[in-house]
């Protein structure tokens, strides 16, 4: 805190704001000058990475050369600084610099914006002060233009696996029928946690890397009345995108009663979503995908016509925490900017997704979705081209926000995870448990896609390449 106070420096003359570069200013005591001087020199690298990324960056003011001495780098008399860049970093840099960090691209947790990880690094904050209210507010508001509903959204502090609990707790009374339609490792969990709430599932089944037949689910509609249909959008797991407004669709014609839930923690924000237009009642998902921010969020949107079945459901909720006769108060309340209390929200967390949300909206949820779908082609050709095969049995039903990649015969995860991770690539091993020794996975979404100049995506195929080859594997040399 005191080389932050210092930064800011003393008077007009040394103060630093987003287009005024900062000049340093240190009153401190010798000691705590060459330790401060110390820890300057060994995040420069984090520095130098950030102030590229200015597109007009400004020089540093001579002032700094009088009040602080550098190590003889040879940027270290041109470096732009600025108040908006510096300080963030200098508050992450007791833990983190940029100069050791992997490019973390897997299918989420992803690669964070600045301002995303900056709006976690506040002080203290109450979850009634008067600059959260809005920020939870907002965020509920944002979250029904990213799904394209006027129903319910919710934002409550857990896993994205929390919203399994809350649509089995809410939506779903002991003894009743769910159609779960499986395409790997997430239809079985869900189906798990449904069971745990005492529901009966019924899994419509594929092979590994196929999707759910749309005339297996009307199949099965026709022979059971079902409570709730269930369906993987992305399985994580495999990589499938499943048709979810096909088998929406389908679920209108076979049993117009049954709700239609979506596990859209992998897709949302990479995939398209129309709630309301495709008639889907549960969107569940997570922080830490494609919405661009970090982890310990549960994210849902609820139709109305599913607050209207939870509200004549005959038994009670069996789940404390997870219950909407607790939630959906406090989601009110925020959202008309009011302070109300259940349970303590993830208070920084929530400034985070509140920053992302609002960089999603602004770029375009269109636009998203488009960008997304290029590339993911853009990968998939790559990974095409050096004679790998893809989980999917199709592109027609691969997810655009990751990529699930078998190991070429005589190549496993021992061999090529670690050399990716030498090129500064972190890349995720095989889920699935039929298959999870024989495949890795890759997730492109969020910034690493939305801002191809980082080059996130171009630098994990280029070391996927480079790994391959220093593996051995021909198609790559």
């Amino acid at each position: 805190m005191q080389l932050i106070t210092a930064i800011k420096g003393r008077g007009d003359s040394h103060r630093a704001t987003a287009d005024k570069p900062c000049s340093l200013y240190f009153p401190l005591s010798s000691p705590n000058k060459q330790r401060i001087r110390k820890k300057m020199n060994s995040i420069r690298p984090l520095l130098v990475h950030q102030t590229r990324r200015l597109s007009a960056p400004r020089r540093l003011p001579s002032s700094i050369s009088t009040h602080a001495s550098f190590s003889s780098s040879a940027s270290a008399s041109s470096l732009p600084l600025t108040r908006r860049t510096l300080l963030p970093l200098l508050a992450r840099s007791a833990y983190s610099t940029m100069s050791s960090h992997k490019l973390c691209m897997i299918p989420g947790p992803i690669e964070f914006h600045e301002d995303v990880l900056q709006a976690m690094a506040t002080p203290s904050t109450s979850h009634v002060a008067p600059n959260f209210i809005p920020a939870l507010g907002e965020s509920i508001e944002l979250m029904r233009q990213i799904l394209f509903t006027s129903g319910q959204p919710f934002i409550i502090a857990g896993s994205g696996t929390l919203g399994w609990d809350m649509t089995a707790c809410n939506l779903i009374e002991a003894g009743e029928d769910v159609l779960v339609c499986n395409s790997g490792y997430f239809g079985d969990r869900f189906g798990e946690c449904l069971e745990t709430y005492g529901a009966k599932a019924t899994h419509v089944r594929v092979p590994i890397g196929d999707a759910p037949q749309l005339a297996a689910v009307a199949a099965a509609l026709k022979g059971k009345k079902y409570k709730a249909v269930t369906i993987t959008h992305v399985d994580t797991s495999t990589g499938v995108l499943s048709d979810i407004k096909g088998i929406a669709d389908v679920v209108r014609k076979e049993s117009p009663e049954t709700l239609v839930v979506v596990d859209g923690v992998c897709s949302v924000g990479s995939e398209e979503i129309r709630m309301d237009a495709w008639g889907i009642d549960v969107v569940i998902t997570a922080s830490q995908k494609a919405l661009g921010a970090p982890p310990g969020l549960c994210v849902m949107g609820v139709s109305e016509r599913a607050i209207g079945v939870f509200k004549a459901r005959k038994t009670p909720v069996a789940n404390y925490y997870a219950n909407w006769n607790r939630w959906l108060p406090i989601m009110n309340a925020y959202e008309a900017r009011k302070p109300s209390y259940f349970a303590t929200p993830a208070v920084q967390n929530i400034f985070a997704l509140h920053v992302s949300l609002k960089q999603i909206v602004a770029q375009g949820v269109e636009k998203r979705f488009a960008v997304h779908k290029e590339a993911s082609a853009k990968a998939k050709r790559f990974i095409h081209g050096l004679g790998l095969k893809l989980v999917p049995t199709s592109l027609d039903h691969a997810a655009n926000g990751m990529s699930a990649v078998y190991y070429p015969e005589g190549i496993a995860a021992t061999d090529l995870l670690p050399k990716l991770a030498a090129h500064g690539i972190v890349a995720a091993g095989g889920l699935h448990a039929d298959i999870a020794p024989k495949y890795f996975r890759i997730g492109h979404m969020g910034i690493s896609v939305t801002e191809p100049e980082r080059g996130h995506l171009d630098a994990t195929l280029n070391a996927l390449k480079a790994s391959l080859a220093e593996c051995g594997y021909q198609g790559a040399l």
